[in-house]
């Protein structure tokens, strides 16, 4: 019965994971490289915009909840606790908790935080925006690359 519970949890990570993987790669492929055509305030105040609006308690429990699933994961994998194939459920839980949680706590928000400092049609949002975009899509296709890990991770967990 755990067991049974255990591979339903793997299966909602790697659900989790993907969907996370989904929304990074549609940032790095349409969103960002439209904001970039645009003026820069009105790409300023779109980017800000889509950063208050994106922490809704959907969003945040696919992004959180899968790394505590992820985490479970690794308890249950040391516990012995019928992971199917526990190194690959430790993988997955690495990728997403440091490839996406902590670039995103760490990079991401930081500079996001800064964009929402600046008045968007300032001399200062203008020079951040012209590091901006290229950093954080960087940073977005780390997080994308960690999620679809994370996903194949889980995915072979589950074989």
């Amino acid at each position: 019965m755990f067991a049974q519970i255990v591979v339903a949890i793997t299966f909602i990570a790697a659900l989790g994971s993907g969907l996370m993987a989904g929304l990074f790669f549609t940032y790095s492929n349409s969103v960002m490289p439209s904001l970039s055509q645009v003026p820069v305030p009105q790409g300023v105040l779109a980017m800000n915009t889509i950063n208050a609006v994106i922490q809704n308690p959907l969003f945040l429990s696919i992004f959180m909840g899968t790394a505590l699933l992820g985490l479970f994961l690794v308890l249950a994998a040391l516990l012995g606790w019928g992971v199917p194939r526990p190194g690959w459920a430790l993988i997955g839980a690495a990728l997403y908790v440091l490839g996406n949680i902590v670039v995103t706590m760490a990079i991401n928000v930081p500079m996001n935080d800064a964009l929402a400092a600046t008045a968007p049609d300032s001399q200062a949002a203008a020079q951040l925006w012209a590091t901006y975009l290229d950093r954080w899509v960087f940073w977005n296709h780390v997080r994308a690359f960690a999620c679809t890990g994370a996903l194949a991770a889980f995915i072979a967990a589950l074989m």
